[in-house]
């Protein structure tokens, strides 16, 4: 086992520490599994009644997945990044239909796998200090861990926004996105965790919630919605641009540095996930999209230019957005062969959210 993820108990609570903080508690597959090993230990024990997720260190619970591992295996066409995206969507699906309270404390940062880890959950804390993101199209890939499907749920077109700019939020616009359920001050944390370890998930939450300092993104809810429902993403950076809006604007830069086939796709992922039904049909659509970025010159370059060598001069292939065909995205949702797609059970529409 790994000392990656801290296991243990304290009082009525399972806890779970991702202990990497040097690497910002970046993900392995060995953690994933090792997660997975305690949750399903814990499902059938009534000595717990609740599971706790949290982070080491102090700059966060996770910045995702550990990305340098992904750009070595996609460099050498092999196949551990799509084995551990298997497990790490397994456990996503996991930990959104646990039959216990599964409190996420999304302190700092969380994006990526971070945001799998935590945004399933039943309970989802965030404070004064958190940075939530989903920001893979910087990098060449498309947002995944069920983070299209969580970002299509978002009111209007603000997930849209979030999937295609990568933007990190605070509190309050977590909440406003559906990223997060309450807010609770970070100098509260450990006495949070203190009452969970003997009393209610209901209870502590009544005695430590609190009002989230204000957000951002309501004031631009008007340009975001318009521009943003645009069919493709050239209308959508005209419409940005057009706009006269500043942020509008600046939201039109930042777009055009991103990749412009993980544009497309991200795009293309978002709206197809508000029809596919429940959180399992979405992750097995992004475990294809996210096999398909594996083989693609856009994630490998993404990752050398921002965390391998760091100039943040990616080189992205096609370079334009009319570059990129509508037979390039569809590749992206072309089923697997059969052995290899992710099939995930369906949800029992009959259970009820664990309090």
């Amino acid at each position: 086992m790994t000392d990656d993820v801290l296991v243990g108990t304290e009082g009525r609570t399972g806890r779970l520490i991702l202990n990497r903080p040097r690497a910002l508690n970046a993900l392995t597959h060995a953690m994933v599994l090792r997660i997975e090993e305690a949750l399903t230990a814990w499902r059938d024990d009534p000595a717990v009644e609740a599971v706790v997720i949290s982070g080491a260190g102090e700059r966060g619970l996770c910045a995702g997945g550990d990305i340098r591992a992904i750009h070595e295996d996609a460099r050498n066409g092999g196949t551990a990044s799509a084995d551990f995206w298997r497990d790490e969507y397994r456990l996503n699906a996991l930990i959104a239909r646990y039959p216990k309270p599964y409190v996420a404390l999304m302190d700092g940062i969380v994006m990526g796998g971070g945001v799998g880890v935590s945004a399933h959950g039943t309970v989802r804390i965030v404070t004064e200090r958190s940075r939530v993101a989903m920001p893979e199209t910087g990098i060449g890939f498309v947002p995944d861990v069920g983070g299209t499907y969580l970002l299509a749920l978002a009111p209007g077109e603000l997930g849209t926004h979030l999937a295609l700019t990568g933007t990190a939020v605070g509190a309050a616009d977590a909440l406003l996105c559906g990223l997060a359920d309450h807010f609770v001050p970070s100098e509260r944390l450990d006495r949070l965790m203190e009452d969970l370890a003997r009393t209610s998930v209901h209870d502590v939450l009544a005695a430590h919630v609190g009002q989230a300092p204000g957000g951002e993104l309501a004031a631009h809810r008007g340009w975001i919605d318009h521009c943003y429902a645009a069919g493709t993403v050239e209308e959508i950076i005209d419409r940005l641009v057009a706009s006269g809006v500043p942020a509008a604007k600046e939201a039109a830069t930042t777009l055009t540095a991103k990749s412009p086939t993980a544009l497309k796709v991200t795009l293309t992922s978002v709206r197809r996930a508000r029809s596919l039904g429940p959180l399992e049909r979405v992750l097995e659509q992004e475990y294809r999209v996210s096999c398909a970025a594996l083989t693609s010159p856009d994630l490998v370059e993404g990752i050398r230019a921002q965390v391998i060598d760091k100039d943040r001069d990616p080189h992205w292939s096609p370079a334009r957005l009319t570059g990129v065909t509508d037979e390039d995205v569809a590749r992206y949702f072309t089923p697997l062969a059969a052995d290899r797609e992710l099939r995930l059970p369906s949800p029992d529409p009959l259970q009820e959210v664990p309090w």
